[in-house]
C-alpha cells in the first residue's frame, strides 16, 4: 500500500511553538512534563499514538515513561538497549527515523508484545538531546501509511530539542533533591548514634551496665513501648540533665527504668 498524506489539515505550528516555551519555562514535575511533550507531539503531527523513552545512564537502556495509549505496566519497566530495535538506534546516532509504512519490516524494528503501536504502519522517531547529549526518545505512531511532511520532521525535531533541555534540567534537580535527602538522612542517623550512645553511657554509670547490656536494654524497651530508640535515648539524657540541675526532686522514673525488675 503507497504511503499516504492525513486526510487532517495540517496543525498550525505557532500554537505548538508557544507550548514548547511555556513547558521550557515551567516548574512542571517530570511526568508532567512529558505528559505536556506526549500532547505536543499528537499536535504537531496528528499522529495515533505516542511513546516517550528516557535513557537511564546506569544502564544505558531507554526505558519507556509516558504514552498516549495507556501502558500502566509497561512505564518505567519495558526496556531497551541503546542500540536495539528503531528506537535504540535512534537513541545511539541521534538522528531522525521516518517510516512512512511498513515499520515493523524495517530491519531495525524489534516487536515488543502489549505494545499496540508496534502493529501500526507508520513511525517517527526522533531523539530528545540537550546540548549534544542523549535525554530519551519521541516516537509518533499511525495506523495507516502516512508521509511525514518537512513540517512534522522539523517541529518534533524541535521539540526533542527545546524539551530535551527542559527534561535534562528536572533530571537535575531530582538528583540535586535526591543526594539533599541522603545527606539529611546521614546527618538523622548520626545524630541518632551520638544520642544513644550517650544514653548508654547513662545506663553503664547508673545501671551498672555492660555497654552491650545498656544497647539490649533501650532496644528492648524502643520495642516494648513502640518508640524510636532516638525518643529514649533523649528522655534518658533529659531526664539526666534536669536530676542534675536538681529541678526534679522526687523524678518520676521515664524511659530509663522502664522495664526495671
Amino acid at each position: 500500500m503507497a504511503p499516504k498524506k492525513s486526510a487532517q489539515a495540517q496543525p498550525s505550528l505557532v500554537p505548538v511553538l508557544h507550548q514548547v516555551s511555556k513547558i521550557v519555562s515551567s516548574k512542571l514535575t517530570l511526568d508532567e512534563m512529558l505528559g505536556e511533550v506526549v500532547g505536543l507531539a499528537v499536535q504537531a503531527t496528528a499522529c495515533d499514538a505516542c511513546l516517550v523513552y528516557l535513557i537511564d545512564p546506569a544502564t544505558n537502556e531507554v526505558v519507556l515513561r509516558a504514552s498516549q495509549v495507556p501502558h500502566a505496566t509497561a512505564l518505567g519497566n519495558l526496556r531497551m538497549h541503546v542500540g536495539e530495535g528503531v528506537t535504540g538506534w535512534v537513541a545511539e546516532h541521534k538522528s531522525v527515523v521516518a517510516l512512512s509504512s511498513n515499520a515493523t519490516h524495517d530491519r531495525r524494528f524489534k516487536l515488543f508484545q502489549g505494545l499496540v503501536e508496534d502493529t501500526y504502519e507508520a513511525l517517527l522517531s526522533v531523539p530528545l538531546v540537550s546540548a549534544g547529549d542523549l535525554v530519551g526518545v519521541i516516537n509518533v505512531h499511525h495506523r495507516e501509511p502516512h508521509e511525514h511532511t518537512h513540517d512534522e520532521i522539523g517541529t518534533l525535531v524541535f521539540i526533542g530539542e527545546q524539551i530535551g533541555v527542559a527534561i535534562a534540567k528536572s533530571f537535575l534537580q531530582e538528583e540535586n533533591a535526591r543526594l539533599l535527602e541522603q545527606t539529611l538522612e546521614m546527618r538523622r542517623e548520626l545524630e541518632t548514634r551520638k544520642l544513644v550512645e550517650r544514653a548508654k553511657g547513662i545506663l553503664q554509670r547508673k545501671r551498672q551496665l555492660t555497654e552491650e547490656e545498656a544497647y539490649m536494654r533501650l532496644r528492648e524497651q524502643s520495642r516494648r513501648l513502640r518508640r524510636p530508640m532516638k525518643e529514649l535515648a533523649e528522655a534518658i539524657i533529659l531526664n539526666e540533665e534536669l536530676e542534675r540541675q536538681g529541678g526534679d526532686e522526687d523524678p518520676k522514673p521515664g524511659p530509663e527504668g522502664a522495664g526495671e525488675r
